[in-house]
């Protein structure tokens, strides 16, 4: 009887360790959504300025859940939404411990049925006990979770190098921020992205950004999907346990951080926009994992010369911003 009783108050303390999604202050608009094919040559156009080889093409989305991509489902397509929760302004300069969502409230208050979600955000501190970096990637269907694939890492104090590890099926909790795209996982028309030896400045996510931004300058239009950083290697940050004194600069952040160079193959999720809607919207926020231990919030490429980069993305309709910040600040968002 026991260990009976103890389950059931495990379960009753870590439920109230999530806000009330119902009580979350949310807003919601409708994203310009460009025809495809219209968008890839956009996105193609701007590449070409930023690496020596570049395919983009509409295509039927490949089956996500193989490799080597290995996504909870298999399309990016039905029902999509971008969601971003909370932001950087309740970890910096002081973490606001109680800023936990429950993603299984989040999906009903965005009324998506079935749910794939992907992208990043910081990971469930009270289930590793420490700040972390979360890799979302799990399946919902009415209200249980179909697959969870959704990974953390964080850095083991002890010798600085970064941890990565896969969440059971009952850890649905994010903390602080995310920046979340959600589908039905439908098989479905995307864009697919193919870019080889960077020769310009900026990676490919903020080219594929620019793009966007000056093509739909008066048109607020959302992106998500996964990329492969087939070859080459990124930097990449983990965040270390939360800060014991306020981090009032990017300076102090940046000290903060732990920067690794992480090796290919990375999968990365996560989602952009091309500006910030009235909404206070991270423009761009990717995370990475990886079948060899390493995973963490991508930066960009450090090896321009041998980079590659295979991704698929998708438009989103509409986009939510739940528990936007009061008190918000721009820094820290790179």
């Amino acid at each position: 009887m026991k260990p009976f009783l103890f389950v059931l108050v495990s379960l009753s303390l870590r439920r109230t360790m999530a806000l009330n999604a119902e009580c979350l202050p949310m807003e919601s608009k409708k994203l310009f959504v460009p025809p495809l094919p219209e968008l890839a040559k956009v996105i193609q156009k701007t590449l070409l300025t930023n690496f020596a080889e570049v395919c983009v093409e509409v295509v039927d989305c490949p089956d996500l859940t193989k490799e080597p991509f290995t996504l909870a489902a298999s399309g990016l397509s039905g029902s999509q939404k971008l969601v971003e929760i909370g932001g950087n302004p309740y970890l910096l300069p002081c973490v606001q411990r109680e800023k936990i969502y429950e993603l299984k409230d989040i999906v009903k208050l965005v009324k998506s049925d079935p749910a794939f979600i992907i992208g990043p955000g910081a990971g469930p501190n009270p289930y590793i006990g420490v700040n972390c970096e979360g890799i979302y990637n799990l399946l919902m269907e009415s209200g249980n979770v179909t697959k969870q694939l959704t990974r953390i890492s964080k850095v083991d104090e002890n010798d600085d190098k970064s941890v990565q590890i896969l969440l059971p099926d009952n850890e649905t909790r994010l903390a602080l921020l995310g920046n979340l795209y959600f589908s039905e996982g439908k098989p479905g028309k995307v864009i697919k992205v193919h870019a080889k030896k960077r020769i310009g400045e900026h990676n490919l996510i903020t080219a594929i950004r620019t793009a966007v931004e000056n093509e739909y300058k008066d048109k607020l239009v959302g992106i998500g999907g996964v990329f492969l950083l087939k070859e080459g290697k990124a930097k990449q940050h983990v965040m270390r346990d939360f800060s014991k004194t306020p981090i009032k600069n990017e300076e102090m952040l940046n000290k903060w951080l732990k920067f690794y160079n992480m090796s290919a193959p990375l999968i990365a999720v996560g989602t952009l926009v091309n500006g910030d809607g009235g909404l206070d919207l991270r423009v761009q926020h990717f995370h990475s994992f990886s079948h060899h231990g390493e995973a963490g919030h991508y930066h960009y490429d450090t090896t321009p010369e041998t980079v590659e980069y295979l991704g698929y993305f998708n438009v989103g309709e509409e986009i939510y911003r739940i528990d936007r910040p009061v008190n918000t600040h721009t820094w820290g968002r790179d």
